[in-house]
């Protein structure tokens, strides 16, 4: 039996999410563009993260399924804004520092987990993961291969959950303030914020260029989840589970693909899907920041997020200066 509270705890949770979306809506109404000129990223993301510490959460289970789902769809709609050889070639650059990021924030996070720290060893490695690769996949993906306890699995998300929702608001910010172009900024966000959600919704606040290139190197990036679940099963020698594979990752490169050899010559039917899906992520920001509560901050506990922050202060100095050389 739910209390008068809760009840009218998730009436605001509606109230909330119907707003943003009509809002969003009424640009495709002609003379009512304004009304969705307020809801951007970081908004929605504030919206929902007020809402979430100050009357807990209203649908845990419906935001995260949702969330994650909305996410993905958005991810594929991206794609049919954004042509096959520009992607390629942004891609292609950030290609070589992923790599070596990769595998440097790997041990790096373990030598301030285990060695510094003295966090067990599946935690310290399920946020070196988040961070390394692609946050809250990364971490699915790998923690059923270490056999990852359910607890150890909650910090390490609700670690990275905090990173990155503190991401979504800092980096823009940060970017206009050294003066970085769209292909710096969408690079340096790529491989520094670790979820896909807070990358692109990062992007999107700092241009339509930044957006492009944020997205693309980091789901490049995000392929990586593969070889590191398949090594991390040799090297805690535990034999794993099924390996989580990110497919919505094979339908945004599809996207791209159908958008330039089949939308080019009526480029607005890519042109609506892209804004269907760019007011699609601004409602999962939403969602991600309803997810975190008050509880979920103090499941986090101090030594993940010292982890955390060290690590995530070592591959964003480490990856800015090597964009800026």
């Amino acid at each position: 039996m739910l209390t008068y509270l809760q009840r009218f705890n998730r009436s605001l949770y509606v109230a909330i999410l119907s707003v943003l979306v009509v809002c969003l809506l009424a640009s495709y109404i002609p003379g009512l563009g304004f009304m969705s000129a307020w809801v951007t990223p970081p908004v929605a993301l504030f919206l929902g993260l007020a809402f979430a510490l100050l009357c807990g959460q209203a649908y845990p289970a419906f935001n995260k399924k949702v969330s994650k789902k909305l996410l993905q769809y958005s991810v594929v709609g991206l794609g049919f804004g954004m042509n096959l050889h520009a992607s390629l070639a942004s891609g292609g650059e950030g290609m070589a520092f992923t790599i070596i990021s990769v595998a440097g924030t790997m041990i790096v996070g373990m030598l301030i987990g285990v060695k510094m720290l003295h966090l067990n060893r599946d935690t310290a490695y399920l946020v070196s993961s988040g961070t390394a690769i692609c946050g809250g996949s990364a971490i699915a993906a790998v923690g059923p291969v270490i056999k990852a306890r359910e607890s150890d699995m909650s910090v390490a998300l609700a670690t990275i959950f905090v990173l990155n929702a503190v991401a979504l608001f800092v980096f823009p910010v940060l970017g206009q303030w050294l003066g970085m172009s769209q292909q710096e900024f969408g690079m340096w966000a790529a491989i520094a914020i670790h979820d896909t959600s807070s990358v692109v919704g990062a992007g999107a606040t700092y241009g339509e260029e930044a957006l492009q290139v944020a997205t693309t190197i980091k789901l490049t990036r995000a392929l990586w989840i593969i070889p590191l679940a398949l090594a991390t099963s040799f090297i805690f020698k535990r034999e794993g589970r099924r390996i989580s594979i990110p497919w919505f990752i094979l339908w945004f490169v599809v996207a791209i693909m159908l958008n330039t050899y089949l939308f080019a010559p009526v480029p607005m039917i890519g042109q609506a899907i892209s804004s269907l899906a760019r007011k699609g992520l601004i409602i999962t920001m939403f969602f991600i920041g309803a997810s975190l509560s008050v509880d979920v901050l103090k499941s986090v506990g101090l030594k993940p997020l010292l982890q955390g922050i060290l690590l995530w202060i070592v591959i964003s100095v480490g990856s800015l200066a090597y964009i800026l050389m």
